[in-house]
């Protein structure tokens, strides 16, 4: 089902944005667009909000470096509010803080507590796997699959699998747990050795609902 794109901006024409780490899925902050923010977003790729203090347009990195690079944009069903998926840029860090993410405090027995949510494991894995390409650290088991190259890879994705198989055998729970997260890793570093990552495999995977 597809229709016109027609946004609901409130009485000061605005609409909140929510930016989502596209492969983490970690909730990374939340600002506005007014319409003309909105149109240099699509236009430049570059997540841009206006200031409400400042009265203008503000792309996110302007001054820091860290970009949010746009992958995809979603609309609630009221067509009042924005999640934006993106590829964070530079350091990484969303919060003027120097935090990661804006929500990095937990609201707990009255308080708050800095505790980040869960992000995405599998992405994070990724992320991970794709830092040790840049940046190699000495003795990296990581780094050692990639000196080794695609043969060692994929040899140790088909170990892994048949160990995954004997452990489902053995109807261990503990061991099908350890034996799986084996497996997702070695997946892990083979993707980001083909320059993939899980989002490639959850796209196949909607093709199959």
């Amino acid at each position: 089902m597809s229709g016109t794109l027609e946004l609901k901006f409130n009485s000061e024409g605005l609409i909140p944005a929510v930016l989502q780490d596209a492969q983490t899925k970690e909730i990374l902050m939340l600002a506005y667009m007014n319409k003309e923010a909105f149109d240099k977003t699509v236009e430049t790729g570059k997540a841009t909000f206006y200031s409400r203090s400042r009265k203008r347009l503000w792309t996110k990195g302007e001054e820091s470096g860290n970009f949010m690079s746009v992958r995809s944009i979603y609309v609630d069903c009221d067509a009042d509010s924005l999640v934006i998926l993106v590829n964070p840029e530079g350091d990484k860090k969303a919060c003027h803080t120097g935090k990661r993410s804006c929500f990095y405090r937990k609201a707990e027995n009255g308080g708050l507590v800095e505790q980040y949510a869960e992000p995405n494991i599998l992405e994070e894995l990724i992320e991970v796997a794709n830092d040790r390409k840049v940046n190699p650290q000495e003795g990296s088991y990581t780094n050692y699959l990639f000196e080794k190259g695609p043969d060692k890879i994929l040899k140790k994705v088909g170990e892994e699998a048949c160990e995954v198989v004997i452990a489902g055998k053995n109807g261990d729970k503990s061991e099908i747990s350890y034996e799986t997260a084996d497996l997702m890793y070695h997946l892990s570093v083979m993707l980001s050795s083909y320059n993939m990552s899980w989002s490639d495999i959850y796209d196949e995977l909607r093709k199959r609902r």
